[in-house]
């Protein structure tokens, strides 16, 4: 195709990978004021750069000696694949890498006119000039050091890409058992009211006193969840003065059992486990952007712990 061989399509994917990784890294890096290894991957390259050169290549071909069809060709085939591959990306791992929610005319945060445009004027400096060299250089380079080198890179792409992956599902994972902890405290602090309820005369005024704070602090998942913990706490003390007097209509086995489950929540195991892996942390750090729409207090509380985390780690 295009008079190219298979290890020279590989090639430049990987390329164009790693200019893209230059590329989104240093723009990155400035805007954050710190270096930042951007991308899914742990290494220096940016797949979907290196997806999308190749796309341009592809789809420019009919058109070349046509400017505006080479335009619009690279605004529809990219735009088609940012799309696609935001919206596998994010079914799967339930995080976006790229957002474009903040952009005028976008659709679902995935694409945005202002990228769909960038990418058309990116496709023809591609195919009228940056390519150019690129493609005499691969056909320079001797077929025995080029298949060498490209293999040899596609062991270490295809092994660091293995890791990700497995890094981007644990962080998946990690954000739903973070929600569905915060949602078996709010199950417990409920069964204890009940618990309370008919032991306290002036049950609903103790209430009220002890989650008054709650109403004015919903902004975040982590002062939510300090509050539900702090409001549990008090309830357990209440609990604990009244068992002796028999006025609790619960018996010492379930009030035990809520006191440990209690217990194993705020040790928060799938958070340690997480923040001790630094891929994983890598990950979070590589992607200051990422966003998640059934997730995103969970993530966020995940991106302060991990800074948190870090510093401890330099003290």
């Amino acid at each position: 195709m295009l008079g190219y061989t298979w290890i020279q399509w590989l090639f430049f994917f990987f390329f164009y990978s790693f200019f893209g990784w230059c590329f989104e890294s240093t723009y990155v890096s400035l805007h954050e004021k710190r270096f930042v290894n951007r991308g899914f991957i742990r290494g220096p390259f940016l797949p979907l750069y290196g997806t999308g050169a190749l796309m341009m290549l592809i789809v420019s071909m009919p058109f070349q000696d046509n400017l505006i069809l080479t335009y619009v060709a690279g605004c529809v085939g990219a735009t088609v694949l940012e799309y696609i591959t935001g919206v596998l990306m994010e079914t799967l791992f339930k995080v976006r890498y790229w957002d474009y929610s903040h952009k005028k005319f976008n659709f679902q945060g995935q694409i945005c006119l202002e990228s769909s445009l960038a990418w058309g004027l990116l496709t023809i400096l591609m195919t009228r000039m940056i390519h150019k060299p690129i493609e005499a250089f691969a056909f320079w380079l001797p077929s025995s050091v080029l298949t060498g080198v490209t293999m040899v890179v596609t062991v270490i792409f295809a092994a660091d890409f293995a890791l990700s992956f497995k890094a981007a599902l644990d962080l998946r994972d990690v954000l739903v058992r973070m929600e569905q902890a915060k949602d078996e405290l709010e199950k417990m602090q409920r069964r204890l009211d009940v618990i309370l309820a008919v032991s306290e005369e002036n049950w609903e005024n103790r209430k009220k006193e002890w989650n008054q704070s709650v109403e004015s602090t919903r902004a975040g998942f982590v002062q939510r969840r300090d509050e539900l913990v702090s409001g549990i706490e008090k309830r357990f003390e209440r609990a604990k003065e009244l068992l002796p007097s028999g006025r609790l209509n619960v018996n010492r086995e379930e009030l035990f059992d809520l006191r440990s489950k209690f217990g194993v929540n705020l040790q928060r195991p799938e958070l340690a486990s997480f923040l001790k892996d630094f891929t994983k942390r890598d990950m979070l750090r590589g992607n200051p952007g990422m966003v998640s729409k059934k997730f995103s207090e969970a993530l966020e509380e995940l991106k302060k712990s991990a800074v948190e985390y870090k510093k401890r780690e330099k003290k």
